[in-house]
């Protein structure tokens, strides 16, 4: 498992670092950007252009960028970053935002356009078999070779360097302290799901009285739906990968579904240990984040990316860690957080060389200016780059400590899910079904859409 092991003896190094991340799609972002406008149509109207630079700007390059990002929650600061370096060097750069779950779709539309991104991501082995073509090999480029590490790094078949990771990020189950202590429970003797679910029930039990409950509702709209799809089913995914490393070397045609019923195991325990009906989540509109800021929960299923935004709505950092994914496998008193990245940055081969130019010129700035790389960490909380400020991101301390421990680190194998977009859909729809009636039937639907479900989108992927 060359990748997998390489990727945790880096993530080893790496996590000392702390210094990016996201999540992909938080809960509170606001409205994207729109969507599928022409680069042209859509250049923020705080960039000045090249003529209105001022007199200390950089003589302007020839080329300009088109940045497709797939984070909603992250549009307003790069629009900011777009505008600040259109002033300083006269390079027009757009920044267009794909809505949440639809990044796919907007970036085959839009590579389908005379005016294609320059600048995209390519997240994932899966993603590097449809889109490699259009990776241009940011082998011994600047911005490469401003990498502290490889960890993140997506290679194609013949080596060629087509993504590199900008920030890297850990998830797993945020905790309240305060109030699991109210409860009367300590967060040192929850190492096991056997510790986790005697709490969680007991918690539950227990909601009038204590004014809280265990968890946040798992909304299954398509804000919050990825954290169960995506972050939870890695679970299952990474243990395969320990069972059978050579299998997972590169994206599988097939998955086991070995460890289904330890999948199953923290999902019922979300769904029924919280206040809100499970046959309900599939309606949406639930605010996990809201319910856990306000106190009215113990654990939120999230990731690092939530740290200062739960700050921002009142609540004590002293109160707040993060623990793993505890599911039921043997030894997970050794296991530590979700950490790896699906944030990763490819240049347009297909784009004009002075685009290119620009584009790699541009990603290169915004990993060595100070006062950039300062609002870049702010908002994805840790970047692998030598020059990158320092996080102050607690979560990701947690990951470090778990690491210093000697726990293991679950890498995104989930990264390989071939066909995101249609794949977590087909988990949705079974998944609401399974919720609103909690029958054997209809877990092997869910597990139908698990496993039958990636042979399928494996083989629309790659024909």
């Amino acid at each position: 498992m060359k990748k997998l092991i390489a990727l945790f003896l880096a993530l080893v190094l790496a996590l000392g670092l702390m210094a990016c991340a996201s999540s992909a799609n938080t809960e509170t972002t606001t409205q994207p950007a729109e969507t599928t406008a022409p680069a042209e149509e859509t250049k923020t109207e705080e960039a000045a252009p090249a003529e209105e630079a001022t007199e200390e700007a950089a003589p302007a390059a020839a080329g300009s960028v088109y940045w497709l990002n797939f984070k909603p929650e992250s549009d307003e600061t790069l629009q900011k970053v777009a505008a600040m370096y259109t002033e300083k060097t006269g390079v027009p750069v757009t920044v267009v935002t794909a809505a949440s779950g639809t990044y796919n779709e907007t970036l085959t539309a839009e590579m389908d356009k005379s005016k294609m991104p320059t600048l995209f991501v390519v997240g994932n082995q899966a993603a590097i078999s449809t889109w490699g073509d259009y990776c241009y090999d940011l082998t011994g480029t600047p911005i490469a070779n401003e990498l502290t590490t490889d960890a993140y790094n997506l290679y194609d078949e013949d080596g060629k360097l087509c993504s590199i990771g900008y920030c890297y990020e850990c998830y797993g189950i945020i905790v309240n302290k305060k109030l699991l202590s109210e409860a009367g429970y300590d967060i040192a003797d929850i190492k096991n799901f056997e510790a986790l679910k005697t709490a969680a029930e007991d918690i539950h039990a227990r909601a009038a009285e204590l004014g809280f409950d265990a968890f946040t509702s798992s909304s299954m709209s398509s804000d919050s739906s990825w954290r169960f799809t995506g972050h939870l089913a890695n679970l299952e995914y990474y243990y395969e990968s320990v069972d059978d490393p050579a299998a997972w070397e590169s994206c599988p045609a097939t998955i086991t579904g070995k460890y289904m019923q330890n999948y199953k195991n923290l999902w019922d325990l979300y769904i029924n240990n919280s206040a809100t009906n499970p046959a309900d989540l599939a309606a949406g509109g639930f605010d996990a984040q809201a319910e856990f800021a306000e106190g009215k929960a113990v654990f939120y299923s999230q990731g690092n990316w939530e740290w200062s935004a739960l700050q921002e709505k009142g609540m004590n950092a002293d109160d707040l860690t993060m623990i793993p994914y505890y599911c039921g496998v043997d030894g997970e008193e050794k296991a530590g957080l979700n950490c790896g990245t699906e944030n990763c940055w490819a240049v347009n081969a297909k784009a004009s060389e002075e685009d290119i130019q620009a584009t790699l010129e541009f990603m290169n700035w915004m990993v060595t200016d100070p006062e950039v790389s300062r609002m870049l960490v702010d908002e994805f909380a840790a970047m692998p780059y030598k020059q990158a400020a320092e996080s102050t991101n607690g979560f990701l301390a947690d990951a470090n400590d778990y690491t210093t421990n000697g726990n293991y680190i679950m890498p995104w194998v989930t990264n390989f899910q071939p066909n995101v977009d249609a794949y977590r859909a087909a988990l949705v729809s079974a998944m609401n079904q399974y919720d609103a009636d909690q029958s054997d039937a209809n877990w092997e639907l869910v597990k139908t859409a698990f496993v039958d479900g990636w042979a399928t989108q494996y083989a629309a992927a790659n024909g």
